[in-house]
């Protein structure tokens, strides 16, 4: 079995486990792998990182990459709670009439302003055959450290 890194057109990153990259990429074309998060068939491989030992101590190694893994993690925490914090201070929080607002801006029914909220994914589906772009950021929980 081979671990692959995988991704969404929805920017979601997920890890599947396949015989070969034959049968990864027979399952892409064949639309049979389904993102874990919006259930979409838009998925592509990633190139993954590769890793290998020298010494025959392996216990230092492991240390080492765990030691990088949760500076890593902590990193990206920090990043997002910095874009979480900016986003929230340069764009208009619209809630739940992200589609709408984004259609009057798309055709100049109202000023163009920077907003965000939330939209189902026909809403998502609808924007995007009008030709309005989005993107979808992943933000923390306000209430998680």
């Amino acid at each position: 079995m081979i671990a692959f890194d995988l991704a969404c057109d929805c920017g979601y990153h997920f890890e599947g486990w396949f015989q070969s990259h034959e049968s990864l990429s027979n399952q892409i074309e064949c639309g049979l792998l389904a993102c874990p998060q919006c259930a979409g068939t838009g998925i592509r491989k990633l190139i993954s990182p590769v890793a290998y030992h020298t010494s025959q101590d392996q216990t230092h190694d492991r240390t080492i990459e765990s030691n990088t893994r949760v500076n890593l993690d902590k990193a990206a925490v920090k990043f997002l709670h910095a874009l979480q914090q900016y986003v929230e201070k340069n764009f208009e929080d619209v809630g739940t009439n992200l589609a709408s607002e984004a259609l009057k801006i798309h055709y100049g029914i109202e000023e163009s302003r920077n907003i965000r909220g939330i939209a189902t994914l026909a809403e998502e589906e609808m924007l995007k055959n009008e030709g309005v772009n989005i993107v979808k950021i992943p933000l923390p929980n306000k209430s998680n450290s």
